[in-house]
């Protein structure tokens, strides 16, 4: 097993903070991946770095990347967190945080003080925090290589990538808190002032077929019982563009722990973790 660190960053008058995880195979001077990734709304760093809901503490270890966690900005310390990745969500957006320059900040720590691949830095996030992953994307495709969001969809305010950048997006076609084809599940927030009408999941897709100039039409490249993934070809160099999607689970992981009390728990078709780590290794290096 590898070791697991907490780091606190001064970042534009907050105290940020994440956790890294370097797996065992990490030699000083031998470089690996590195994946950002980014807790649900209401959630924390410690949450998403937890085993038994999420896998990835484990995961990096088997696949070898190191493995950023940052909090997002929480009503309670960092408890409670949410991400500003545009028309949502909470404390974040209505605080108007540059979590861009967050994340930004903490992959420079990262290099500072351990070897990432060059090109090879992604980001993944579940929820608010597959939305700003979707964020990054659009403004700092200069540091990702590729993003993967889980039920979580495109709600930029603006979008203009500096170049193309790979997409994956997951999402179940049950989800009763960020709906399939569009707006939000009646009743799945306690405040809905706090989120948004989120963009459905088509309309994300045609998004992202536009900016990396991908045909229109999608081609099934996995079809397993309960799931399936298609993908979009002609892309521009460096914008491959998937999604998969999982007919139960809901509002979860694919392929993770139960994380919602009183709600099914993640559906197994997928496993969200395999499916990103396969989509990000194919990918060549970012120049």
């Amino acid at each position: 097993m590898g070791r697991t660190l907490t780091v606190t960053l001064p970042h534009a008058g907050r105290q940020r903070s994440f956790l890294l995880h370097v797996p065992r195979n990490y030699q000083p001077g031998q470089p690996l991946p590195l994946v950002l990734a980014l807790h649900g709304g209401g959630g924390s760093m410690v949450f998403m770095a937890n085993d038994r809901h999420y896998g990835l503490i484990s995961h990096s270890d088997q696949a070898g990347y190191l493995l950023a966690v940052p909090n997002g900005t929480g009503v309670l310390g960092n408890k409670l967190a949410t991400w500003n990745a545009g028309r949502c969500c909470g404390k974040a957006r209505d605080e108007a945080v540059d979590d861009v320059a967050f994340a930004r900040a903490v992959v420079d720590w990262v290099q500072q003080h351990y070897t990432v691949a060059a090109g090879r830095v992604y980001a993944v996030g579940m929820s608010n925090g597959g939305m700003m992953a979707y964020r990054l994307a659009c403004e700092a495709a200069d540091v990702f290589a590729g993003i993967a969001s889980v039920a979580g969809t495109d709600n930029t305010l603006a979008c203009q990538p500096s170049q193309p950048l790979a997409v994956l997006h997951i999402h179940a076609r049950d989800d009763d808190h960020v709906l399939f084809h569009g707006g939000a599940g009646p009743g799945a927030f306690r405040d809905e002032r706090k989120v948004t009408d989120f963009t459905s999941v088509p309309a994300t897709m045609a998004q992202w077929q536009t900016h990396n100039q991908c045909r229109p039409q999608p081609a099934h490249s996995l079809t397993v019982a309960g799931a399936y993934c298609e993908r979009y070809t002609g892309c521009a160099a460096g914008g491959a563009l998937q999604l998969c999607v999982t007919e139960q689970g809901g509002h979860s992981w694919p392929g993770g722990g139960r994380t919602r009390i009183g709600k099914a728990g993640p559906g197994q078709a997928l496993d969200a973790n395999d499916v990103m780590w396969a989509f990000f290794s194919q990918l060549p290096p970012r120049p």
